[in-house]
């Protein structure tokens, strides 16, 4: 497998085009400096499409858009002693028919395990945008997840909550979406609920899917709430108070599942960086 390590240098990072890569998953690191004490991992997972058995590219949005999300995030998590790793995916595609089961969980358990011996005793975070959200969300009962946090997740009305029984999960969706479903992304997590998964939701009114607008609040979600499920930073209060809640407590509608970030208000906008 092809592993990639992080660079200062734009083009030492990102994904060479296909004729130079085997299709095979790899990882991007971005590592804390020399000398921080490491005290998380955040397994990155990007985008895709229904069906595609072509190989992912740079010049992939999907990728591309989850490559700038990584490298904001690496900043600051570095300095808390957070590695930032960013999976390539095999293929562009979800691919459920292609194999036993759908390839980006076959690439995220590979991811897993790279990881897994790589980064011992320390917890692991999966953040997912779209597919990867969807890939996020099926993989957070695997060994060693600590936390889930799921961007504008492609989620179907028949999706399975067994996986996120009992885990942790922050979801947040753009209402104005319209490539992934924010009702479905709604009904799984009164779902996961019901099977005893710790869920806080975030909805951004105006918003749609690729997180190209209001930026900071995206960045925002990804480290307070990776950061906060990792135990490297508290948790936003508005989360735990959502985890605190039980499916009984939780209104017909959603209720507490619709927290909204339209300002910022919500305690999840990234500061502004200064270096």
């Amino acid at each position: 497998m092809n592993t990639a390590t992080h660079s200062d240098e734009w083009h030492d990072w990102v994904v060479p085009d296909a004729a130079a890569v085997p299709p095979e998953p790899s990882l991007t690191t971005f590592a804390p400096p020399d000398g921080t004490a490491l005290r998380g991992v955040v397994l990155m997972l990007h985008g895709g499409q229904a069906n595609s058995l072509a190989p992912v590219q740079r010049r992939n949005g999907s990728w591309w858009r989850m490559a700038l999300l990584a490298r904001a995030f690496a900043r600051h998590a570095g300095r808390a002693g957070v590695a930032v790793e960013l999976l390539r995916y095999s293929a562009r595609g979800w691919n459920a028919d292609a194999g036993p089961e759908p390839a980006p969980l076959v690439d995220g358990r590979w991811a897993l395990a790279e990881l897994s011996g790589r980064y011992r005793d320390v917890p692991l975070v999966l953040v997912g945008h779209s597919m990867g959200g969807r890939a996020a969300c099926a993989l957070a009962g695997e060994p060693g997840v600590t936390g889930v946090v799921a961007l504008a997740p492609w989620l179907t009305a028949e999706e399975p909550v067994e996986p996120a029984k009992g885990q942790r999960l922050v979801l947040a969706h753009g209402l104005n979406d319209r490539w992934t479903s924010p009702a479905n992304s709604l009904d799984w997590s009164m779902r996961a609920r019901a099977v005893s998964a710790q869920v806080a939701r975030f909805e951004l009114p105006g918003v749609g899917h690729f997180m190209f607008s209001r930026v900071g609040e995206w960045n925002g979600i990804v480290r307070r709430g990776a950061m906060g499920l990792l135990g490297v930073e508290p948790l936003p209060t508005e989360v735990a108070e959502a985890f605190a809640l039980t499916d009984a407590r939780a209104a017909d509608d959603g209720g507490p599942l619709r927290q909204g970030v339209s300002t910022g208000e919500q305690g999840l906008r990234m500061p502004v960086e200064t270096s």
